[in-house]
């Protein structure tokens, strides 16, 4: 195997034995496979795209196949090869329908990945992904530079996949951007594309997400409504419990329903913590608060807890064996002998954590979350004259994933040396480093706003934006730094949609892509004036001068 698609690449490199994230060769090789499918999927229905031909079941598929392969996500090689057969479904379905509309197409024109049949067995398919290696992953000759932007394009597809997914399971979507995944991946078949093609593409990527994190957002507000602030607490309470970590709200809504009334206190872990916030959410009175923190500290946190823990997106780690008995998978997450849920019944869970009879009381801390868009900009005026009288600043934005490689203590050494009259606004896990720190507040503004989850950048995009119109100035000119961590391929596509703004100078650690080749990086620097972290004391001295 190899892989250097996540912060965690073995030696900056990538991993070759076995994926820092558990994933196992078998796996890896499997995962490679439906890149592969998906790629010639990619082509088939840009081109029926051309001849008028739309498939809703193919757009879906390919949200799910991309989606998939994200890290931490599923680990399983029976589901693995389920996904492929439905990928080779799927292709088939494809080749149907522009056969019959245009009987005279020469297939043998089409990429590999286009006319792909996978071995029937899971033992044979691990064959095909020698064969696959050698035809490549990537098109063309091995230019060190185009295949970096090639991996930089497919992992930041990767991660809008998993937006328009969120935002799909609520009933929204716009063609637009599934014309975009078929545009993308076609591309990625094409050897003929250079480095200035493939930088259009990515920035193009970058601009596609933007449209669908709004999408998402406006399918969260619009089913959940606009979140607000509030103090969630990490105290447990007596009684069965469940835990849900990872991403998806809708699950999160359909466990609330099915456990009222039932007894069962239902706690969000990680990503979910900014669920809270939403009032169609915190209305579930058995909705009671927060457990653990960032999700590379689960072994640790769930080790013999007597509750039930249900992961409905990426971040899941092996589970230890103290609780492998507990632990239920959904959605597109899984991991090899823990019980998948299928259909949202989660009678499953709800019956263990009734048997495992939860937790006893325990006293705790609160989390503050909620500060998404509109309530931000409520305040917008008090941020404003704030600005204009000198009691802030500076706008330090410090977000993005949290991991366990060293150096990411570097993220809450800054918040804590940031100077007091500088407001931090920050986002996904990466908060977890220093979301319980007392920081105190500019002219009651908090002086820790916590935006969301990485799904909802959107919302600070939206901030920067309005900021920028109240003073009129552009983004870069704002006494604004954005200071990011990264870990996966969400985190990619977020920093290429921040790129196509034009927006310069962020900061990005605790290391840089493996897969970013130093000509590349020379490229971001010149143009963005992307750069690495360094020490907490330089950096804050050339951010605020």
């Amino acid at each position: 195997m190899f892989c250097n698609q996540c912060e965690q690449a073995n030696k900056g490199v990538g991993c070759e034995s076995i994926g820092i994230c558990g994933k196992k060769p078998e796996v890896a090789a499997l995962q490679d496979i439906l890149v592969f499918q998906t790629k010639g999927i990619g082509y088939l229905a840009h081109l029926s795209e051309q001849a008028g031909i739309i498939d809703e079941e193919t757009n879906s598929f390919t949200l799910k196949a991309l989606f998939t392969t994200v890290t931490n996500v599923d680990f399983d090689p029976d589901r693995m090869h389920m996904w492929i057969r439905e990928a080779d479904r799927i292709r088939k379905k494809l080749t149907d329908l522009i056969l019959t509309k245009t009987p005279n197409t020469d297939m043998s024109t089409w990429p590999a990945s286009a006319r792909f049949k996978p071995n029937a067995s899971l033992e044979d398919l691990v064959q095909d992904a020698i064969v696959i290696e050698g035809i490549s992953l990537f098109s063309g000759p091995v230019d060190k530079d185009v295949r970096s932007l090639q991996q930089l394009l497919l992992y930041g597809l990767k991660g809008m996949a998993a937006y328009a997914e969120h935002a799909y399971l609520l009933g929204s979507k716009d063609q637009e951007i599934f014309s975009f995944f078929n545009k993308a991946l076609s591309a990625l078949n094409d050897s003929t594309l250079q480095v200035k093609d493939l930088v259009d593409l990515n920035m193009e990527c970058g601009t596609i997400n933007i449209k669908t994190m709004e999408l998402l957002d406006n399918a969260h507000t619009s089913r959940f409504g606009h979140p607000e602030p509030v103090k969630v607490s990490t105290a447990l309470k007596k009684g069965p419990a469940i835990i849900v970590s990872g991403h998806d709200l809708l699950d999160l809504e359909t466990l609330l329903k099915q456990t009222e009334g039932k007894g069962i206190n239902i706690y969000t872990h990680g990503e979910m913590l900014p669920a809270h916030g939403y009032p169609g959410l915190k209305k579930y009175t058995h909705l009671v608060g927060h457990f653990g923190t960032a999700w590379q500290n689960q072994q640790r946190e769930f080790d013999n807890i007597p509750a039930a823990i249900l992961f409905n997106t990426n971040c899941i780690q092996k589970p230890r064996d103290s609780y492998m008995d507990r632990v239920f998978t959904c959605d597109l997450v899984a991991w090899p002998g823990v019980q998948h849920i299928e259909n949202r019944d989660y009678s499953p869970v709800i019956n263990k954590a009734l048997e495992l009879g939860g937790f006893e009381e325990k006293d705790g801390h609160s989390l503050m979350t909620g500060f998404a868009r509109n309530a931000v900009l409520s305040v917008a005026d008090k941020v404003i004259e704030g600005v204009k009288s000198g009691a802030i600043k500076h706008f330090l934005l410090v977000g993005g994933c949290d991991g366990a490689k060293p150096g990411r203590n570097y993220y809450t050494e800054l918040v804590e040396k940031a100077p007091k009259d500088t407001i931090i606004l920050t986002l996904a896990c990466g908060k977890f480093r220093f979301n319980d720190l007392e920081l105190g507040d500019i002219g009651g503004i908090p002086r820790l706003l916590d935006i969301g989850q990485c799904n909802d950048a959107y919302s600070a995009i939206k901030i920067a934006e309005a900021l920028a119109n109240a003073f009129e100035c552009g983004i870069n000119d704002l006494p604004l730094s954005l200071v990011l961590s990264w870990y996966e391929q969400k985190a990619v596509v977020i920093l290429l949609s921040l790129l196509s703004l034009g927006i310069k100078g962020i900061r990005l650690g605790p290391s840089l892509p493996a897969f970013i080749t130093p000509n590349i990086l020379d490229f971001l620097v010149k143009n963005f004036d992307i750069m690495p972290i360094g020490t907490v004391t330089e950096d804050l001295k050339a951010i605020l001068g």
